[in-house]
């Protein structure tokens, strides 16, 4: 047929383009023009009633793949660097490996079921998800229900066998509420009264509990996640930039009020040579440890340096010393490429809420993954935050997989740029975030933007 181009591959939208023509030649013979159909859209069984929705499609199996990588390597290392001292300790080499297999598999699990629930059911529980995670924050808190150690109480027992970190929680919590806010503020986002002043109002108690327990490194990334999310909302940027010389100023008041334990950190950090036995000897040995890894490393097992809390916070030092300068760059590429996978997916989700909650997941594990390295590189001073799917740790390994689980139900309905089945979710000329999206609108409205 003549002035009739194929479409482009992968594109399934040829019956509208026939539409088109034949509507073009019912002009031309005087009919009356009816609007196109839009394509069809083959609906979701899981999804809840209204909302734009696209057509689902596989998720993003460069999320899967590297995550799942990542929690391989993560149980490979956590063995290596434990293995010796539970078996002095326990005769038991597999004392801490064993609870991390467990928990990569059920949150694995986790994952995979989150992948196929359609994620616009967080915002039905978001509010209560909140409270529940500032309740864990203050239960942590109390005496007998929180597990002090090093001077921090940051775990609940629960049975003999399981603790839970309840920070983990709120940080996921915490994306997920705001997410929602946002999405449901709109432009008043750039308003000091009806956008920055309840944002903070929002923000404060996560800070302020976490910082109680006290945990600076997870304070410090519970901040970075909601300026992340505030940017990224379209907020009015003379207002972030206030708010982040307030989130210094609180910084520096909260290493101050904590005690001698934060300025220790600090000033070994500074000059770790100072007192090379106490609090500068985790940084010193880190740094050994990266110098004897060489290029390809000193073997599996094979340690020369022994690092204090290898198989928690320092787990990189252990990659870097037994795999190499290769090991470690193969875990970094594989956070990078979570971290493009993750803005990609942010791009081009069906709605704002769904936009900023994959971009406040992709902000936290990166931030936390920065800022993990940047410790063990002598970046930043000790913050004792884990490594995200690497590091021993139950609780930080269930939740980053919940996370993630999430982040692939929004990329089930991600289109390519330019082709869109839902045809008011999208458009910059509302001027609000940006992202793509349904720019605050009702998650009850159709297609077209009515309920």
């Amino acid at each position: 047929m003549r002035g009739f181009a194929a479409a482009p591959p992968g594109r399934r939208h040829e019956p509208v383009e026939m539409e088109r023509l034949s509507r073009a030649g019912d002009r031309r013979s005087g009919a009356r023009d009816l609007p196109v159909r839009p394509p069809a859209v083959r609906p979701n069984a899981l999804a809840p009633k209204g909302g734009p929705k696209r057509e689902l499609h596989d998720p993003d199996w460069v999320i899967a793949v590297a995550v799942t990588a990542l929690a391989a390597v993560g149980i490979l290392m956590v063995y290596s660097a434990s293995a010796i001292d539970a078996y002095a300790n326990s005769q038991n080499t597999f004392q801490l490996v064993v609870p991390q297999i467990g928990a990569g598999l059920a949150g694995m699990a986790t994952m995979i079921v989150l992948a196929r629930i359609d994620y616009r059911y967080l915002r039905k529980v978001s509010l209560l998800l909140a409270i529940a995670a500032l309740a864990l924050l203050v239960a942590v808190l109390i005496p007998r229900l929180g597990i002090s150690s090093g001077g921090a109480s940051r775990w609940i027992q629960l049975g003999p066998l399981f603790e839970i970190h309840p920070a983990e929680i709120a940080k996921l919590a915490l994306v997920v509420y705001l997410a929602h806010w946002l999405a449901t503020r709109g432009t008043q986002i750039k308003s000091f009264f009806h956008g920055t002043v309840p944002f903070w109002i929002i923000v404060v108690p996560f800070v302020v509990l976490v910082a109680r327990e006290p945990d600076i490194g997870t304070t410090s990334i519970i901040v970075l996640i909601a300026l992340a999310l505030f940017f990224v909302a379209g907020c009015n940027i003379l207002h972030l930039a206030m708010a982040l010389a307030g989130g210094a100023a609180g910084g520096v008041l909260l290493v101050l009020s904590v005690g001698t334990y934060s300025l220790a950190r600090i000033q070994a950090f500074l000059d770790p040579w100072s007192d090379p036995l106490g609090s500068g000897r985790q940084t010193i040995k880190g740094l050994e440890a990266l110098a004897a890894g060489g290029l390809f490393g000193t073997g599996l097992g094979n340690d020369r340096v022994g690092v204090p809390q290898d198989y928690n916070d320092f787990i990189f030092s252990v990659i870097a010393q037994e795999l190499g300068f290769v090991g470690g760059l193969v875990v970094i590429v594989l956070f990078v490429a979570l971290a493009w996978a993750g803005i990609r997916t942010a791009l081009r989700a069906p709605d704002t809420f769904g936009g900023l909650l994959a971009a406040g997941i992709t902000a936290w594990i990166c931030f936390q993954a920065i800022m993990n390295i940047c410790v063990v590189l002598a970046l930043v001073p000790v913050t004792g935050i884990t490594l995200p799917f690497v590091s021993q740790g139950g609780s930080s390994l269930v939740v980053s997989f919940a996370a993630v689980g999430i982040l692939l139900s929004i990329s089930r309905e991600t289109v390519e740029r330019g082709w869109v089945n839902a045809s008011a979710d999208r458009g910059r000329g509302y001027g609000r975030t940006y992202i793509p999206g349904s720019r605050g609108g009702s998650i009850l409205a159709g297609p077209t933007g009515r309920a």
